[in-house]
């Protein structure tokens, strides 16, 4: 009994110690600017909603703009992984091809690859084929990050699926197009839901992509928006974080509404 609470102690304590910057972030999006260092207390003293009021009312700084264009990126970036990520899972679970445990290897490895380390080589390419200041190059190098951990995810699924289903619908004469759209996927479909799910929340929130190819001011998305309120000798706090909880929004939403499919795909992931 002790040790159970013990554990459940040190839980909580971890997920505070994770929420508590949220909730920092909160807390001085609805202060008076000059208390957010000036007041250094856990519960504010004043609230106001001034901060939240000015993002959207600034003539220089078009959030709605920012926002529409973070959704047209991670839109593009979930629906282009998800095209190009399931049939190559398909293909992995149910083919068996030589050194297929190399290329897992490698598709494994191209997931530890960090974006700075992309970003370079990206811009050359892109420059010289002209998908520098598009929609399409930003979408396209965010799928770079979220394709390799869309494959691991659904080849799971795929290889849980027993091989008879396919047998039958043979049989039945569906072609193999057909057993896939009518049958494999939607039995996969917590797959895809975590697949998509996770390639949208990383091209919500990836920024060094969209610095290094985005020039022009119409078509940042919301991460590049927010440095609009870092200047060179001061920062207006109350207003970037306001910005941020909004853009969070998003993210909370995605998250109640495909908990459950994420929570049992990183299960059967884990447990494969």
């Amino acid at each position: 009994m002790a040790k159970k609470w013990i554990l459940s102690f040190i839980g909580l304590f971890i997920v505070l110690t994770f929420l508590f910057p949220i909730y920092w972030m909160v807390i001085s999006s609805i202060k008076p600017a000059g208390d957010i260092f000036g007041d250094s207390s856990i519960i504010p003293k004043r609230i106001t909603f001034e901060a939240y009021i000015n993002i959207f009312n600034q003539q220089d700084i078009r959030v709605l703009s920012y926002f529409k264009n973070s959704l047209i990126i991670s839109f593009g970036a979930m629906i282009g992984t998800l095209c190009l990520a399931t049939p190559a899972a398909y293909a992995i679970a149910r083919r068996k091809i030589k050194g297929i445990t190399l290329f897992l290897l490698f598709v494994l490895i191209t997931q530890m690859f960090p974006s700075n380390m992309l970003a370079l080589p990206l811009y050359s390419m892109f420059a010289n084929i002209g998908l520098l200041n598009t929609y399409t190059g930003v979408i396209i190098a965010n799928m770079t990050l979220s394709i390799p951990f869309a494959i691991l995810v659904m080849r799971t699924y795929f290889l849980m699926i027993p091989t008879a289903l396919e047998e039958a619908a043979a049989i039945d004469g569906c072609t193999r197009w057909g057993t896939f759209f009518k049958i494999i996927l939607p039995l996969a479909k917590p797959g895809v839901f975590t697949a998509g799910a996770f390639s949208f929340l990383l091209a919500w929130g990836e920024f060094l992509y969209s610095l290094t190819m985005l020039k022009n001011n119409d078509l940042w998305p919301v991460t590049l928006g927010m440095r609009q309120f870092v200047g060179q000798y001061s920062t207006n706090w109350s207003e970037l974080m306001a910005l941020s909880v909004v853009s969070s929004l998003p993210i909370i939403i995605i998250f109640i509404f495909t908990q459950r499919y994420i929570v049992s795909g990183i299960t059967a992931g884990s447990t494969k």
